[in-house]
């Protein structure tokens, strides 16, 4: 015996319902376990770095990941007894590792600006050779 059609689509919709309310409590439930979380070590230090440190940090990790994680770990101890109470730029940051003699390696690039547009160092030395090599030779 068939079930009326209407009744089927009504099952259908409690069932998309029950679904939503499901995944709704789920969601609200991870959120409220993300709020409870303590943050990590490298968040407290993240949430002190600025002017490119987190970029540093993620270079001094990639490279010295040990050393960094011990490091990572002194900072925040200092963070919490109260001798940091100030924000660290990424250039404090690289200093203090190139201090202790962890020389983290930057990739750097340098850009010169003409006629609104930046070009790299590199490309400028070679367009003023061409230009030197074209004097020349006229």
């Amino acid at each position: 015996m068939e079930e009326d059609p209407d009744i089927e689509i009504l099952k259908a919709k409690k069932m998309h319902e029950r679904m939503q309310r499901m995944m709704k409590q789920k969601k609200e439930n991870i959120e409220k376990d993300i709020k409870k979380r303590e943050p990590s070590q490298r968040e407290i230090l993240l949430s002190y770095l600025y002017d490119r440190g987190d970029e540093v940090l993620n270079l001094a990790e990639s490279q010295f990941p040990s050393e960094t994680r011990a490091i990572i770990n002194r900072i925040v101890e200092l963070i919490n007894s109260g001798e940091i109470n100030q924000k660290i730029s990424g250039g404090e940051l690289l200093s203090l590792f190139r201090t202790i003699g962890m020389n983290v390696k930057i990739n750097t690039t340098i850009k010169i600006e003409e006629h609104g547009k930046y070009m790299s160092f590199a490309e400028k030395l070679k367009q003023n050779k061409e230009i030197e090599d074209e004097e020349n030779k006229r």
